[in-house]
């Protein structure tokens, strides 16, 4: 029976640092030297992640930094990392902050219970303060109003909305409050500095109204209690709906994570189909699994006995089951759809594709795009500037108009109207959406920056073999010499001889023969000429078959030769679709390949393609070069060896999921290894979701740049804390809207194209 892996805990180091996990989270990072994961908690905007990113990124040995207030996830990358060191970092911006061990990471259930907790948790603080803020605030606003309209002045009115407005503030206000403290005794600012101050100003002011109305001043002067509640109650309301969209636009890494049943039904050694279950988290390699009709695979591994039809679209994409027979391997997540397969574990429970798959996708959704980076050192000198803007327009008012009520009225606006949250939201919800729908798509985008670069493509240069093709030989065309032998015969006896060697005519003739369902016969005092090709006895024949090239061989019978089979890698089904819709997207198509130009251009008629956009001949180092000497931006699609320098050249690299892992790993993209339209798609999202981001970006910089000087005018009028209140969270919902307008088209199209 399987066991659960231990736990361990790094023990602290000599000098009394702790250790660097053994896991994934200080990881090699390639030419970045190592990666470090943390988990950040208590972040409340974009500004947080922005200045947390900003400390990390002036930290000895920190080549890069990237953090996700969306995510609250945190990714360094650089040589010599301490991983103390960068958590007093962080914890000294006044967050709270943790390594996260991926070596010993939590399940895919585990997992998925944690975000899930971690979203209902964020939702419900929120609500609560929602409901106590708007909840108190609609009933004083309506006595206020009511008392206005009825010339009532009750002396009480005043104090009582005085208490009102405090429950708020004491309910509503306290995680603000705590965000602005804790950012404060760091020396630093945040959106919730704006927001604390904004509501005590308006606060405070209208305590000093009110006892001063004790004594027959300010008679005329209205209270801002009222707004001030208001302010609280409806931020708090825009966090609470700005959390569901959260939850909704990344749905794409739990609803992978749902894909894993939590259960898994291991083989006792009694035999038959007698079983134990055990949690999916558990299983090990080398355990054999039952997988029944309708259930889902609950790791990777190998088909050991039994056929079915397996749907695994999870990984690629692709809506039709796929036969699986003895000897194929299966992915965690897929459908089992018709028959009884045992399938041998090839990894442990915590380690599967989906959760794989899942781990690159939060890796995307934490990234940012250089477009956000902009976003970012705005939002991180925002808080500091719209400040001071504040203590001028109050200053102006003041000393200049002599109009010092309005000046704390206006100051309370300016500060309220400008929180930076919209500018922080703008692109990593559309990142979001955009890396979490391409999962769904089975297309891996590795990161922000490669959805963004993608979506300025203009060049797509594709490699030919096992990309545009299937890079595997298949019979083509059998010529018999006699009646005597028709198709069929030939092939079964080609098939006999050539089924014990590896030779990939010789897996292309025995896979013509599977194919059609033709029975193979046995052979008999087999020989491999080497160079040559095979030759065996079948029954009372001598049956030879002989190379000619690589492609073509002839098949002789006691000497005499038989037939002549031809053979030829086959273009993808989809090839030539994926070539006419990145056409209709504007993009200019090359096909690069080291095969002569005859064979080359004999595919290239067949996709559809000029031959002026066929290169052939070409070596690893000639594809690079060509690459490099494209102008404008250009993707390169490969899978194999030869294509892994090409790729790193490119300013898009798209490998296929079938190659070669040096091709997987230099590649930005990675899409399902038999569908070439997953390169039209993934063009095709990734313009739409810059398109977003830009759209959003422009919404948010026009929201700032128009509100704040109205505020600071006194354009909004006496009530314009509570306009300002209302237009923030409209700036942040407009935002959010925008993206999950993006989901959803998204998601259309591709319920559409399956």
């Amino acid at each position: 029976m399987s066991r659960p892996a231990e736990s361990v805990t790094p023990p602290p180091s000599e000098n009394g640092q702790v250790a660097a996990p053994t896991g994934s989270a200080l990881v090699s990072g390639g030419n970045t030297g190592h990666e470090l994961r943390l988990r950040v908690g208590g972040m409340s905007c974009a500004g947080c992640a922005a200045s947390i990113q900003g400390a990390l990124e002036h930290q000895p040995g920190v080549r890069a930094a990237t953090v996700s207030f969306t995510e609250g996830r945190a990714r360094v990358q650089g040589d010599a990392l301490n991983p103390a060191e960068l958590i007093r970092v962080v914890q000294g911006r006044g967050f709270d902050a943790t390594i996260e061990d991926s070596d010993d990471a939590p399940a895919p259930d585990e997992l998925r219970t944690e975000i899930e907790l971690r979203q209902q948790r964020t939702e419900r603080a929120w609500r609560f303060r929602a409901i106590v803020g708007l909840g108190i605030w609609a009933p004083m606003e309506t006595f206020h109003w009511t008392a206005h309209v009825m010339h009532w002045h009750f002396w009480w009115m005043g104090w009582l909305m005085l208490v009102g407005s405090t429950i708020v503030f004491a309910v509503a206000g306290a995680g603000f409050y705590r965000s602005a403290w804790r950012a404060a005794k760091k020396r630093t600012s945040n959106m919730d500095t704006l927001i604390s101050i904004g509501a005590t100003t308006a606060y405070l002011f209208s305590m000093v109204v009110i006892i001063a109305q004790q004594f027959g001043r300010l008679a005329d002067q209205p209270l801002y209690f009222a707004e001030a509640a208001a302010l609280l109650g409806i931020i708090s309301l825009g966090h609470w709906l700005e959390a569901r969209a959260a939850a909704k636009a990344g749905s794409a890494v739990r609803e992978l994570l749902e894909l894993q049943p939590d259960d898994a039904e291991v083989l006792t050694e009694s035999g038959g189909d007698a079983t134990h279950l055990i949690p999916s988290r558990d299983v090990m390699p080398g355990d054999h699994l039952l997988i029944r009709p309708g259930s889902r695979l609950p790791v990777d591994g190998t088909v050991i006995e039994g056929r079915s039809e397996v749907d695994e679209s999870v990984v690629t994409g692709e809506p039709l089951p796929v036969r699986k027979v003895e000897g194929d391997a299966v992915v965690a997540g897929s459908m089992n759809t018709t028959g009884r397969l045992v399938v041998e574990a090839s990894v442990d429970g915590r380690h599967t594709t989906v959760s794989r798959i899942a781990d690159l996708v939060r890796d995307a959704q934490t990234s940012k795009a250089s477009i956000q980076r902009l976003a970012d050192r705005i939002s991180a000198i925002f808080v500091p500037s719209v400040l001071t803007i504040g203590l001028l327009t109050f200053l102006g008012w003041w000393l200049l108009a002599g109009e010092p009520i309005i000046g704390v009225i206006a100051t309370v606006t300016v500060l309220i109207i400008s929180c930076p949250c919209a500018l922080g939201l703008a692109t990593p919800m559309a990142v979001m959406v955009g890396t979490g729908e391409a999962s769904k798509r089975g297309i891996l985008i590795k990161s922000a920056a490669a959805l963004e670069r993608a979506g300025k493509i203009r060049h797509v240069v594709f490699d030919k073999t096992g990309t545009l093709t299937e890079g595997l030989p298949r019979v083509h065309t059998i010529e018999c010499d006699s009646r005597d032998h028709d198709e069929r015969t030939v092939l079964q006896l080609a098939a006999a001889v050539e089924k014990p060697s590896e030779h990939p005519i010789a897996r292309a003739i025995v896979r013509a023969a599977e194919d059609r369902e033709l029975s193979i016969p046995t052979v008999d005092d087999f020989e491999s000429l080497t160079g040559e090709g095979v030759r065996g006895r079948v029954g009372e024949y001598l049956v030879e078959v002989r190379r000619d090239d690589v492609a073509s061989c002839r098949v002789l019978v006691d000497g005499r030769r038989i037939a002549r089979l031809t053979l030829r890698d086959q273009v993808r089904p989809d090839a030539r679709a994926a070539i006419e819709k990145l056409r209709t997207l504007g993009l200019q198509i090359t096909m690069l390949t080291g095969d002569r130009r005859s064979a080359a251009e004999e595919i290239g008629r067949e996709l559809g393609l000029e031959p002026s956009e066929i290169h052939a001949d070409a070596t690893p180092e000639s594809k690079s070069a060509f690459v490099r000497e494209l102008e404008g931006h250009v993707i390169m699609v490969g899978d194999g060896i030869n294509d892994a320098a090409a790729l790193a050249e490119a300013d898009l690299g798209i490998a296929m999921a079938s190659g070669t892992n040096i091709a997987i790993e230099s590649a930005d993209v990675v899409i399902p290894g038999d569908r070439v339209l997953a390169v039209a798609e993934s063009i095709d999202l990734a313009r739409q979701s810059l398109r977003t981001i830009k759209q959003n970006l422009f919404l948010a910089f026009i929201y700032n740049s128009s509100a704040i000087p109205a505020a600071a005018f006194y354009l909004l009028g006496p009530h314009g804390p509570l306009i300002a209140a209302m237009a923030m969270a409209l700036s942040d919902i407009s935002v959010i809207g925008n993206a999950l307008r993006l989901k959803a088209r998204l998601a259309r199209a591709r319920l559409r194209s399956s």
